[in-house]
């Protein structure tokens, strides 16, 4: 049994890192055409979070999202060579693929698509240890919604499954880390979706949940914190300085969370 232990500030904000063809951008609720492009290098990017003093960072490979994996080696390679603790996610189509992640020294890895698709995927990974290691515990369902469907496969595809069920068949195969993107609020600034996150915990208290989509401002920071998900994702605001650097650091040193 996993228990949520309710603390002050305990949120922990980790920056995002979108890749599309080795650049760093951002897209507008998921759409590959509506994409900012960014001047600076993921190992730039890499190396500016963590002089600031975040020890976390969350690189999605939007190629990979697609099935498109020309990006992989490219990132592998400096995701191999970073102190940072690295949340993957992108294309993980494979139990194999979650086991290289792992193995290479990747922190958490996320799986979306094929969590979805192949009803015998989480069934497999479930089961997968290393001694006494559960592959299980590094790995982050990727639930993205919208309008309380999901979807998946660069949110192209709608999946028939319910949200609240499919958290329920992820709980009782030991999955209990969540990464949900409210589709509806991704990469406008306009807040976060707290509604949503709140009707999830709300329906099971112990899942650790991750929020992802439309933080733009340390408000949206706190009134996420105020509902306990365990940590977000920003992104965007970042970019276009409406969080700064200093304010992540400087929150995730008070944070009370063993992250």
């Amino acid at each position: 049994t996993y228990i949520k232990i309710n603390l002050s500030e305990d949120m922990y904000i980790i920056p995002a890192i979108d890749v599309l063809v080795k650049k760093v951008v951002r897209l507008r609720e998921g759409n590959y055409d509506d994409a900012t492009v960014y001047e600076v290098s993921l190992e730039e990017m890499i190396e500016k979070y963590q002089f600031n003093g975040t020890e976390f960072v969350h690189i999605v490979d939007l190629n990979g999202a697609k099935g498109d994996f020309s990006n992989q080696s490219y990132l592998f390679d400096i995701v191999r060579h970073t102190d940072m603790k690295v949340q993957y996610g992108g294309g993980v189509r494979s139990i194999e693929k979650v086991m290289e992640l792992v193995d290479a020294g990747i922190h958490r890895v996320v799986v979306g698509t094929q969590a979805i698709t192949n009803p015998s995927f989480l069934d497999e990974l479930s089961k997968l240890n290393r001694g006494k290691h559960k592959y299980a515990d590094q790995v982050v369902i990727a639930i993205d919604v919208l309008d309380e469907v999901i979807k998946y496969s660069g949110w192209m595809e709608s999946s028939p499954v319910k949200l609240l069920d499919y958290i329920d068949r992820c709980l009782s195969l030991g999955f209990f880390r969540f990464l949900c993107t409210d589709i509806n609020k991704d990469g406008k600034l306009g807040g976060a979706g707290v509604e949503l996150y709140k009707k999830l915990l709300d329906h099971s208290p112990i899942i650790k949940l991750i929020a992802s989509g439309g933080i733009s401002s340390m408000d949206d920071i706190h009134a996420l914190d105020a509902i306990k998900v365990e940590a977000c994702v920003v992104g965007k605001a970042i970019y276009e300085n409406r969080i700064t650097i200093e304010q992540i650091k400087e929150w995730n040193l008070k944070s009370l969370s063993r992250f």
